[in-house]
């Protein structure tokens, strides 16, 4: 079947009990058991419902893989997946990742014992330097948060098999509409399903999708031991959104373009991160293992000031946390989403104070180039 198809049917079969189309919301903490070591596959919401199930089932398939297992939030996905390590474990990360995964690495699981090492994996000579004998796992973003830079994920994927290690992609930025890491050779793929997956900034959550049927018992196991398990509303919001995700995604990319391809024009923007444009440097790459550029860009406005002007000058974009939305949310990496990394750092990486980013949503696109028109005539 294709993906559209997919999208709204896997997982979800009209309920055997009523015939509702729609997936119920499985509102309930445990489940009666008919005699002693005899139920009907479920037993305690903690380890398993209804709704959660038809959700990881529709994301496997999404993803191309075979076992999906969905948390209550993205940052839960990838702590869950970071407990598959021990004490002594070594890992190699992009170093452009989102400031949330990198106050877990730093601020926490390095008080546990694993050390962890950042390094530009668009190049590939320094992520082969970078593995230690004790290297268990790379971890990339592609594209990354907020620069756009792209990780070549096969390339990525046999380095780190190479060395015995395992290739973890967060996949949020493409969604599985247009990229699948696993396609690519990588092990395991995270989402933050609060993003485009939801679509919709009602519901936080996170998902982590494999092949490995070991792999996937082990996580399963951490999953209910530390039960940081998506809840049943929220389950369901992702269905709901999932539903509409290829239409969506279609007009984030189509919208995206046309306000990347605007501001790379304006005389007052410096520099435009999108993949999708011919300048970008991995443009030629992305159009390799990627379907479409999608709808997230940042921009460079040339100072603090400027950025802070139009932040307030906006109207239609919303100035917020989050992303993947189908409204338009802008925002300034240095001080909101990135704030955790410190600022030499950030300097470093690209993340100036005078950069913003947008999160392109699916209003009609004229009206968003004329809000950031207006917003720009402001510096």
């Amino acid at each position: 079947m294709g993906f559209a198809t997919d999208a709204i049917h896997v997982g979800q079969e009209p309920d055997p009990a009523t015939g509702a189309i729609i997936v119920p919301i499985y509102q309930t903490s445990t489940f009666v058991q008919e005699e002693l070591g005899k139920h009907k596959g479920y037993e305690y919401a903690r380890t398993s419902n209804p709704t959660r199930a038809a959700l990881e089932r529709n994301l496997a398939r999404l993803e191309g893989g075979k076992f999906g297992l969905a948390f209550a939030s993205g940052m839960a996905a990838i702590n869950a997946m970071m407990s598959l390590f021990k004490p002594g474990d070594h890992v190699v990360a992009g170093h452009h990742l989102y400031g949330g995964t990198f106050r877990l690495f730093e601020h926490m699981l390095k008080g546990s014992g694993l050390s962890f090492s950042y390094v530009d994996t668009t190049d590939l000579d320094s992520l082969e330097r970078a593995f230690q004998p004790n290297t268990r796992l790379t971890y990339i973003e592609t594209p990354t948060n907020p620069v756009m830079e792209i990780t070549d994920i096969a390339a990525a994927a046999s380095l780190a098999h190479h060395h015995r290690a395992l290739l973890a992609v967060d996949n949020t930025f493409m969604s599985p509409y247009f990229q699948r890491p696993l396609a690519f050779g990588a092990d395991i793929v995270l989402h933050s399903t609060t993003k485009y997956l939801n679509g919709h900034s009602d519901g936080v959550g996170g998902a982590v999708i494999v092949s490995d049927g070991a792999l996937a018992e082990r996580l399963k196991f951490i999953q209910n031991a530390a039960g940081a398990v998506l809840g049943p509303m929220d389950s369901w919001l992702v269905l709901r959104g999932v539903k509409t995700l290829s239409v969506r995604m279609r007009q984030h990319n189509e919208n995206g373009m046309a306000v990347a391809e605007f501001l790379a024009r304006h005389p007052k923007v410096k520099n435009v991160h999108y993949p999708g444009l011919p300048t970008h440097p991995q443009h030629e790459l992305a159009k390799k293992q990627m379907t479409g550029f999608g709808g997230m860009l940042s921009f460079e406005t040339g100072s603090l000031e400027n950025a802070k002007r139009l932040l307030k000058a906006v109207r239609l974009c919303s100035l917020a946390e989050s992303l993947g939305g189908v409204e338009t949310l802008i925002s300034h990496p240095a001080t909101m989403t990135h704030a955790s990394v410190p600022p030499d750092d950030r300097r470093r990486l690209g993340i100036t104070d005078g950069l913003v980013r947008i999160s392109v949503g699916i209003e009609d696109v004229e009206d968003l180039i004329a809000d950031l028109e207006h917003a720009l005539a402001m510096l």
